[in-house]
């Protein structure tokens, strides 16, 4: 289990591109209803989000991909990913762009739904829908049709166009949801996007999630089987490795692909349309952000699809058992404070953490920590973690981003202040229980109280900087967790820990 809690600690992006201008009527657009949830409401900052992912990915491939693979999660957890894939068209203009997801509502009633007239709407403005092509999609075959009520609260397709508007300029696009996402289905669906393509430069986005919900080290396992597989652009490949696992018992496990359909189709088209190599671009999951938990996880692949000869390799995380708990050294204190002030000043302005590449020992274990910010020698936030889920380098980051946002007894830090602030970090070992309070050593030992559903966390340095004594000590944790001073001798369960604690030096 995650505990987090607030302590008495001492106690780029370029120029936004012009968005696509649209001439349809207001009951021809198609309203947005995922900004505020899926990514940002607000325009400046969703522009800034998606500019700074972009900012971080890399371009892998010098060739103009025919499709990609996307995932469609919220931003904070996939945004990363999906860059990796959209950074590869920032300098390619394709003349129409088709973007495929499965259902996710059950809305509508057609097995394929294409939305053929109007405009679909995001906070950075109106996307076009190229009715010409979409029409010609629709006329192919009595089970594609112009189905608006599929499309209701589909975030497969409204989460793809953000990052389109911000690398296209004037673009159209036709948006394509499964609602029957059959091999059977993806085939018509791909005979049908050949013909009403033919002329024209397209690209085809198929929008996607991995694993939902397994541990860390099981999607990283199964995602790259379907990941393998979906390089190999053999759909009966990927329809084995995407049914396979869920035959073997994987807990939690309820889907391998969740827009399977989209991705069929993806592969299918791409092919008939000359390509002949996939490329996987980035792999990560929920728990490789600050944000997600590691025993439940949700995985994200960047895939383009392109014709060339040329093979980019890549290979997948290997799950590894995590480091023992052991010191940190100078250099990985050093690296973890600056991967701290980073990640504050980073998210502030534009909502992202910076992505980085981890190999230290030390920051991979597995240990909870708080993170303490001072200004001018005053407490300004101070929010940590007692245990952890993941490695250390992502729960300080965690960490960093609560006690400059979240810590409820001050107003959130910002980017104009973090010049004034010192920031100091405590890394814990494992929490004990003591039946008796004389094991606990003032200046040693932090202490944590539980009595009912009160709780309250003091670190170890908070007794040093006050010149407790023990019971000094146990009153103030008691008041911390709300409870009357004498709490500590009637019933509750008291714990220590020790820190690492070390701090910015001037």
């Amino acid at each position: 289990m995650i505990f987090l809690f607030f302590s008495s600690c001492a106690a780029p992006g370029a120029a936004p591109s012009p968005s696509p201008k649209a001439t349809a009527t207001p009951s021809k657009i198609h309203r947005c209803s995922g900004a505020g949830q899926w990514f940002p409401a607000d325009p400046d900052e969703l522009a800034k989000m998606v500019d700074s992912y972009l900012a971080q990915a890399e371009r892998k491939v010098e060739a103009e991909p025919i499709a990609i693979i996307v995932p469609h999660a919220g931003y904070i957890y996939c945004g990363q990913v999906a860059a990796y894939a959209y950074k590869q068209i920032e300098r390619v203009d394709y003349d129409v762009i088709v973007v495929i997801g499965d259902t996710h509502t059950g809305a509508g009633s057609s097995p394929i739904a294409v939305y053929a007239k109007g405009a679909f709407e995001t906070p950075l403005g109106l996307v076009p829908v190229d009715e010409e092509v979409a029409q010609a999609i629709v006329s192919a075959d009595d089970r594609i049709a112009f189905d608006r009520p599929a499309f209701a609260r589909e975030h497969p397709i409204e989460n793809q166009l953000p990052f389109l508007q911000r690398v296209c300029r004037d673009f159209k696009f036709v948006p394509i949801v499964f609602r029957e996402p059959t091999l059977e289905n993806a085939r018509l669906l791909s005979e049908a996007l050949v013909k009403a393509l033919v002329g024209k430069k397209a690209l085809i986005v198929a929008s996607t999630d991995l694993s939902h919900y397994p541990s860390y080290d099981d999607a990283v396992r199964v995602d790259a089987k379907t990941l393998q597989a979906l390089v190999s652009l053999d759909p009966q490949a990927l329809l084995r490795a995407t049914e396979e696992p869920l035959k073997e018992g994987i807990p939690n496990l309820v889907t391998c692909m969740c827009s399977r359909g989209a991705v069929l189709t993806a592969i299918m088209t791409a092919k008939k349309l000359g390509a002949n190599r996939a490329t996987v671009l980035k792999y990560a999951n929920s728990g490789d952000t600050p944000f997600g938990d590691r025993r439940q996880v949700v995985g994200y692949g960047a895939v383009m699809i392109w014709k060339g000869e040329a093979e980019a390799g890549f290979s997948l995380p290997t799950p590894t058992a995590p480091p023992e708990p052991s010191s940190l050294s100078p250099q990985e204190r050093e690296k973890l404070l600056a991967l701290a002030r980073r990640t504050i000043a980073q998210f502030l302005e534009s909502g992202t953490v910076p992505a980085v590449e981890v190999a230290e020992p030390g920051l991979l274990q597995e240990r909870g920590a708080f993170v303490t910010l001072k200004e001018h020698g005053q407490l300004r936030g101070c929010i940590g973690y007692l245990t952890a889920e993941g490695p250390l380098y992502l729960t300080v980051q965690r960490a960093a981003i609560a006690a400059a946002t979240s810590d409820p007894r001050f107003p959130p830090v910002t980017l104009e202040e973090l010049a004034d602030i010192k920031i100091e970090i405590s890394v814990l070992s494992p929490i004990e229980p003591i039946e008796d309070v004389s094991q606990i050593e003032v200046g040693r030992h932090g202490l944590i109280i539980v009595k009912g559903r009160n709780q309250g966390v003091l670190l170890p340095q908070v007794a040093t900087e006050e010149g407790w004594d023990r019971e000094e000590f146990l009153r103030a944790v008691c008041r911390k967790a709300g409870l009357p001073e004498d709490a500590w001798k009637k019933g509750a369960k008291l714990y220590v820990f020790t820190a690492e604690v070390f701090e910015e030096q001037p």
